[in-house]
């Protein structure tokens, strides 16, 4: 072994290593075969099919020669972008919006044909039910955004709008036999995982009828239709996401809870998708969280019974059922995510693909530990990861730097899933925490109201405990702590640097220091966002200016690094050169990068491996490593 200081331990990991993955999300089945999208290194949405050679790719390029990119901006963030069926996919693609066609024909594809007008729609949330597309749809208009349920016709083309009565539409789902149709809606100033209408309606190809609401008053979200008469979904109604049944839902909609848990059945509908899947007639498949650990089985429709799959792997994304077959994206501690499929009658595990990139060996590899501390007269929740390597160890007496991860959201929570991006720093000889702070989901409705009208105030205290939490228990070197976040974790960035002294750097992620210029100044699905998390602008204008961090750098703690995309339609650029210029005019230590052609979020491997690398440089100047 070597003795070598903390932060400073040779990592087999580069730059290159933590980024060369490709990011797995919805994946559907279609006979016997299995699909997902993968989002490659040079940012590209790419469909991917499981064949008898390994994984093939659906999606390549277009007549014209430009390579596809599978992709919506529906409510920014999409969501389920393709859906196949009988070797017919359709999906959405990024450089216009429109939904395009590819089928099977022999060993290939043929190039994708465009089905909806070039007209600047949005497509996403796609259902596939022989000739017809029924989607969410976005129209970007001179009198504001619009979301709206369609059917579209792939043989004419045509758009038949189905339902628009409310700001906002989602999971709209076909009964089997075509005859009904349910979604779920709902206005501002809600979020999705606040308050929502389960609604149905009889079904043509030309319109609904006799739309009725099933469930409302709570956040209930992921309608899949059980048969031609019945629907399961998930609401919080009673404090957790919880799985109901709806008998007749056209008719006396008698609504049952199945099986009443203190977990979570759901995760929140930042993007699209249902996170219930049919198996057949008698059960359901489903995923549940407890204490951030998501596990796999089913669900019996006559009584709510439930048994769980133990399969070595957390479902992460929303499972896929058919053919005899389950499939979802899997996480584990040790390991890269990889698509997962279950063949129910052998019993068997196979992946079809993991991400690559991976260079560790196991005796390399941080293990989190589950950690809750108190604050005040709550509590907050994380994992903890200790600094990790094969042949360095640290100066006896010495304690590591932390590294603070603040999740974004902030309705969102992170996982004990295997991490390059982790890995990166504990190979380096840093500890790094991963906050589930109060607002996180996964710990039932209480601790996701826990931060309503406390953001900027619950989630500041909670990451501040945490750092005395592993300090008292002599875990790190409070004198080294930085704090990283992204959106809405960037904003807890700021705001925990200039609300408390307990950071010593701190790296904000296209961050937001000016919650007013937020309120006022960003995307239809997020308007009203922060009327339950601070409360109604203007009625509450000197609650948002006490929150803002640009109001109080005069407290600034630490140095910062701001790093911002220019084409960022959640957090403008704006508010990152606001900030900038305000800590620059004080004479404080910050930098702003800007990158061309990013949104909210890095889509480029250059974008993602230069910050990473700016941000190292940044830690190791400011702890003197």
């Amino acid at each position: 072994m070597t003795t070598t200081p903390y932060g400073t331990w040779p990592s087999p990991l580069t730059v290159e290593d933590a980024d060369a993955r490709s990011r797995i999300s919805t994946v559907r089945i279609d006979g016997e075969h299995t699909y997902w999208k993968e989002v490659a290194a040079d940012g590209r949405g790419v469909i991917m099919r499981s064949g008898v050679n390994g994984a093939e790719v659906v999606t390549t390029s277009f007549e014209d020669g430009e390579l596809v990119d599978v992709a919506s901006r529906v409510h920014e963030y999409g969501g389920p972008d393709f859906a196949v069926v009988d070797d017919a996919l359709v999906f959405s693609a990024r450089r216009d919006g429109r939904i395009y066609l590819t089928t099977r024909e022999g060993d290939s594809w043929t190039r994708p044909r465009a089905v909806t007008p070039d007209d600047g729609t949005r497509y996403c949330d796609l259902t596939l039910q022989e000739h017809l597309v029924y989607a969410v749809a976005e129209r970007h208009l001179d009198d504001g955004v619009h979301n709206l349920i369609v059917a579209v016709d792939l043989i004419s083309g045509m758009v038949q709008e189905l339902r628009e009565s409310a700001d906002f539409v989602a999971n709209p789902i076909p009964s089997p036999g075509g005859g009904a149709l349910a979604w779920y809606e709902w206005d501002h100033p809600d979020m999705p995982w606040t308050n929502t209408r389960l609604c149905s309606a009889e079904l043509t190809e030309t319109e609904l009828v006799d739309a009725r609401v099933i469930a409302e008053n709570a956040s209930v979200i992921s309608p899949v239709w059980v048969g031609d008469d019945d629907l399961a979904f998930v609401s919080d109604a009673a404090g957790w996401w919880n799985v109901y049944r709806c008998e007749d839902p056209l008719g006396a909609a008698r609504v049952r809870p199945l099986h009443p848990a203190e977990a979570e059945f759901a995760a929140p509908p930042w993007v699209f998708d249902s996170s219930l899947a049919v198996l057949d007639s008698e059960y359901l498949v489903v995923r549940w969280t407890q204490s951030g650990t998501w596990s796999l089985g089913v669900m019996k429709l006559a009584n709510g019974e439930l048994e769980e799959w133990v399969t070595g792997w957390e479902p992460t994304s929303p499972v896929a059922s058919g053919a005899g077959r389950v499939a979802f994206v899997g996480q584990r501690p040790d390991q890269a995510d990889a698509v997962v499929e279950l063949d129910l009658s052998r019993r068997r595990v196979k992946l079809l693909t993991e991400q690559s990139g991976d260079a560790l060996t196991e005796d390399m590899v941080s293990i989190p530990e589950a950690v809750t501390w108190p604050v005040n007269d709550a509590k907050a929740h994380g994992f903890f990861y200790p600094p990790t390597h094969a042949t360095a160890v640290a100066p006896e007496g010495t304690a590591p730097p932390l590294l603070v991860l603040v999740h974004g959201g902030p309705t969102s929570a992170t996982t004990d899933g295997y991490s390059h991006f982790v890995q990166f720093w504990t190979t380096r000889g840093y500890a790094v925490l991963d906050v589930n702070y109060r607002g996180s989901t996964g710990y039932g409705k209480a601790y996701r109201e826990a931060l309503d009208r406390e953001w900027g105030v619950a989630d500041i205290d909670d990451v501040a405990a945490g750092v005395r939490y592993l300090a008292e228990r002599g875990l790190i070197d409070p004198a080294r702590v930085a704090i990283r976040g992204g959106s809405a974790g960037g904003y807890t960035v700021l705001r925990a640097l200039t609300a408390t002294d307990a950071f010593t750097a701190g790296v904000s992620r296209y961050g937001i220091g000016d919650l007013e210029l937020l309120a006022t100044d960003t995307h239809k699905f997020e308007a009203r966002y922060l009327d339950g998390l601070i409360g109604p602008y203007p009625e509450d204008k000197a609650v948002y200016e006490e929150r803002s961090p640009i109001h109080h750098l005069d407290r600034l703690s630490a140095p910062v690094l701001l790093l911002q995309g220019e084409e960022d339609a959640v957090v403008p650029p704006s508010l990152a050169h606001q900030m900038f210029d305000a800590i620059k005019e004080r004479g404080g230590d910050v930098d702003l990068v800007l990158y061309p052609g990013e949104g909210h979020g890095w889509r480029k491997a250059e974008t993602r491996r230069d910050s990473l690398e700016r941000e190292l440089a940044f830690y190791t100047r400011v702890f003197g490593l």
